[in-house]
């Protein structure tokens, strides 16, 4: 079937406008044209344009580079469109195979239905819940069937899905591809057909499964979504995207502390990235702030306001001045007023063994590495005696600038 005709609707300041803020920090916007004019038909007609973000619910857990295309949303949402925040439920039984050289292993129903309420509360630290349609694609998904999706795969080459760079490289080294991975696309355009979306979002990875949703949409006689990937958001490390197997990501959930002293501890090059992607202020904000650090501004400067700005965004204003005083308070060689307390037996201990049962190290062996390093402290005092034994009394161990621990040796 063909696509309905296109009405043409002029292109306003504002319609030019709400184009560069959805430009903003993307990686491509497929096509740009398309996407104009779906636009200045929503200004002329009034009525808000759908925009779908789909996430799997593969792990309890959002990082902030999640929140590069929720932040978007809610840029776009504050246009006045329609956000639908879907939960793919039932893609998430199928593993998205986007990026991997094997088979993801399936999760179990329970697993998907916990870690689905726990994405819907921390969305909502970004999305205005009161303009958001939140979704499960289990409810038109579920209701295929067998026939249903049959006639789905109909719509789709082998050929063309072969084209996908993940499946070719692993059919070209011999890896095996499961029958139900070629489902995983077809799926996640079929969400795009059922919500009848105007604009999908993904990473850069995504892009053949959001392409996927246009071509369904037309063949289903709708007008084809267009299709915005962002960058994935390079982490802590500064070279690999942030991920939790790649321990170089900041959780939403984090505490205050800790999401500020691990955003300031980025390379002054990944700020301005970092700038682009997650801060809320506009881009002229953040070129005259760069053109001030260019001038000789310490870059520091501009890194605590990101780091505040982000950690207020997940806890609150006062939790992010606190964060600062207490980042402060460390890099000096401070205590903080709160750290944890406890009471050990069997003086004198061993230091690494007084670390490891204090948790500021998984092991000994980990912490006479840390004490090798420098990074331990007593009382304020680095040791470099990885033999050093503690007697009866009361010490404030520290480890690195993050970690304190106030043990009672008897």
């Amino acid at each position: 079937m063909n696509a309905p005709a296109v009405t043409r609707h002029p292109v306003t300041d504002r319609v030019r406008e709400a184009l560069a803020i959805t430009l903003r920090g993307a990686d491509e916007l497929i096509p740009e044209s398309d996407w104009l004019q779906k636009l200045a038909r929503a200004e002329a007609t009034g009525e808000p344009l759908r925009i779908k973000l789909g996430l799997d619910p593969t792990a309890p857990d959002i990082h902030i580079g999640h929140t590069v295309v929720l932040n978007k949303l809610r840029q776009l949402q504050n246009l006045g469109h329609t956000v639908i925040f879907l939960i793919g439920d039932f893609t998430s039984l199928i593993g998205d195979p986007s990026g991997r050289n094997s088979t993801r292993p399936p999760l179990s129903a329970e697993q998907i239905r916990v870690n689905a309420e726990t994405y819907r509360e921390q969305a909502y630290k970004i999305l205005d819940p009161e303009r958001t349609e939140l979704r499960y694609n289990s409810e038109w998904c579920d209701q295929l069937g067998a026939r249903g999706m049959i006639q789905l795969a109909a719509k789709y080459t082998v050929a063309r899905m072969m084209e996908r760079n993940d499946f070719h490289q692993r059919f070209t080294e011999g890896s095996s591809i499961s029958l139900h991975e070629f489902l995983y696309p077809l799926m996640q355009g079929y969400d795009s057909v059922a919500l009848k979306s105007d604009l999908e979002l993904g990473g850069t990875d995504q892009k053949f499964n959001l392409l996927m949703g246009r071509h369904l949409q037309q063949e289903h006689g709708q007008e084809p979504q267009c299709v915005l990937t962002m960058p994935l958001l390079v982490g802590l490390d500064g070279e690999h995207k942030m991920s939790k197997s790649k321990h170089n990501y900041i959780g939403i959930t984090e505490d205050a502390n800790t999401m500020f002293a691990k955003t300031l501890s980025i390379s002054d090059d990944l700020m301005w990235d970092w700038y682009t992607l997650l801060s809320f202020k506009s881009l002229a904000e953040i070129d005259a702030l760069k053109a001030e650090v260019t001038g000789g501004r310490n870059p520091k400067d501009a890194k605590v306001m990101l780091a505040k700005e982000i950690t207020a965004r997940f806890h609150s204003a006062a939790a992010a001045d606190a964060a600062e005083q207490d980042f402060a308070l460390r890099s000096k060689g401070g205590i903080p007023d709160e750290i944890p307390e406890l009471t050990l037996t069997g003086a004198p201990v061993g230091i690494g063994a007084l670390i490891k049962q204090a948790n500021l190290a998984a092991s000994t062996g980990e912490a006479n590495r840390l004490i090798d390093g420098g990074g331990v402290r007593i009382d304020g005092q680095v040791v470099s005696d990885r033999g050093l034994k503690l007697d009866v009394g009361t010490y404030v161990l520290q480890v690195g600038k993050r970690k304190f621990a106030r043990v009672t040796l008897s």
